[in-house]
């Protein structure tokens, strides 16, 4: 493995494990159950598939270079992660404030319930939001144009090294939020108590919350 490519894993391990909204999402949906938190992780990788492709493609730069076509999917993934970041805030609301059995949330997480309707329903929404959220983010398409040319050595042929360093963003993707979900999971006793639960729930609420309200100033300012 050449020093540029070790050099490339180092900062795509940072960017790809930096808190923000795909993390908030994950953690999100890892409170509700294991199978849930994978299924966004495994959806936050699909977006950053699709980023990755856009920019081999070089779509992405049509998207950097039209103002118009950056604004509108900034304006969406403002108003998705306001959407999300309300629903957290009302959800950690909503959560009773007793005190309940510690192992209920692990026992809601069991195998037996895995093929239930509802269970699936709540795999494919938790899918759906982290590929969202992830896909949403118009800082993507101008990190990756920026950063993937970076690690491209002089006179190698650049489609194959960049398909390698994009393989390679997804690949940590595929390996870090997935284990940030079983991590969350792993601890659910302690964090599904119903006060450590609403306190998550109001802190990724907010989060979201946050981020989104950000791409709607920048939105407004551009």
């Amino acid at each position: 493995m050449d020093g540029q490519l070790i050099a490339f894993t180092g900062v795509a391990a940072g960017m790809v494990a930096m808190p923000g909204a795909d993390f908030a999402v994950v953690v999100r949906s890892a409170l509700d159950s294991r199978r849930a938190g994978v299924a966004a992780a495994v959806g936050v990788a699909g977006g950053l598939l699709v980023h990755t492709a856009l920019a081999v493609a070089g779509l992405a730069a049509v998207l950097v270079a039209v103002p118009a076509l950056f604004g509108a999917v900034q304006l969406l993934g403002g108003v998705y992660l306001l959407y999300l970041g309300a629903r957290a805030l009302a959800a950690a609301v909503r959560r009773p404030a007793a005190t309940a059995d510690p192992t209920a949330g692990p026992a809601a997480d069991a195998p037996a319930d895995g093929g239930h309707p509802a269970a699936l329903l709540g795999t494919a929404q938790s899918l759906r939001q982290g590929f969202l959220a992830n896909v949403l983010n118009p800082k993507a398409p101008v990190l990756f144009l920026s950063l993937l040319p970076q690690f491209v050595p002089a006179g190698q042929p650049a489609l194959p090294r960049t398909l390698l360093l994009a393989t390679m963003v997804v690949a940590l993707a595929l390996v870090w939020f997935p284990a940030v979900a079983l991590l969350v999971d792993r601890l659910g006793t302690w964090l599904r108590r119903p006060q450590v639960a609403r306190a998550l729930e109001a802190t990724t609420g907010a989060l979201l919350t946050v981020l989104g309200g950000v791409l709607l100033v920048e939105v407004a300012l551009a």
